[in-house]
């Protein structure tokens, strides 16, 4: 099986290469893009950083950057109408220990798996979410798009349209799973699903919002550095949490 580490190009930009990293100065923050990488090797790849990190809290932690080949996935509840059904579905589904409700994943997308571990960041997941939104629409201005939060319903938008989607999974206290971002490329597969069980919902993307291409590296990128300089914020709790 080829190293789900490495990845592969991403397709909205031929020939950016993938497996970059940078970190933050105090090295709270490994950011890698891996280009375009399959499902199962992604998920496999974060259960094993999950694992390390529990074994050792002494290595820092990581935000993985990639795109996926097309998948649904859906997340650990008895409710699964948000798949219609399922069988219709033109790509293969992966049921993952997530919160939410069913959604889409494929090329133009760009996904964002952070393993952070949150005991280091006063154990709030409410506040790691509202930090990822934070990122999401910091990225989306740079873009001139002009992005929100909206109460009770995680994710981003851009006025009544959903542009990227938010779906944890923790461990022990530590972060698996994340956000997509769509950029780029077709949203006609969202169509065969109610995107995280929200009736009559319309997908948008940074392509579709402003007219112009970009690419998932690209936007990539964006995120990247905001990551580094924010990643500080989520972890301004240790200076004022117990034991302080």
């Amino acid at each position: 099986m080829r190293d789900p580490a490495v990845g592969g190009v991403s397709s909205c930009e031929p020939g950016a290469s993938a497996s970059q990293e940078l970190r933050s100065p105090d090295l709270h923050l490994r950011v890698r893009w891996l280009g375009r990488v399959k499902f199962e090797d992604a998920l496999t790849l974060q259960e094993k950083l999950v694992a390390e990190k529990r074994a050792n809290d002494s290595p820092g932690d990581e935000l993985l950057l990639l795109e996926h080949e097309p998948v649904y996935t859906i997340g650990r509840t008895p409710d699964r109408s948000s798949l219609r059904g399922a069988a219709h579905l033109p790509h293969p589904l992966f049921p993952i220990n997530r919160g939410g409700q069913a959604t889409y994943h494929g090329p133009g997308q760009l996904m964002g798996y952070p393993i952070i571990d949150l005991r280091r960041c006063g154990q709030d997941l409410h506040r790691y979410l509202r930090w990822l939104e934070g990122l999401l629409i910091e990225t989306l201005a740079e873009t001139g798009i002009s992005a929100s939060a909206r109460p009770a319903l995680t994710g981003v938008w851009v006025e009544d349209r959903k542009i990227a989607s938010i779906g944890v999974g923790v461990r022990h206290w530590i972060t698996m799973h994340g956000f997509a971002l769509n950029v780029c490329g077709d949203l006609a597969p969202f169509d065969q699903i109610v995107p995280c069980g929200i009736a009559n919902v319309r997908m948008t993307s940074i392509e579709k919002e402003t007219g112009v291409e970009r690419s998932v590296s690209e936007i990539a990128l964006r995120l990247e550095k905001i990551a580094l300089r924010q990643i500080g914020e989520l972890r301004k709790v240790e200076a004022t949490g117990p034991g302080a």
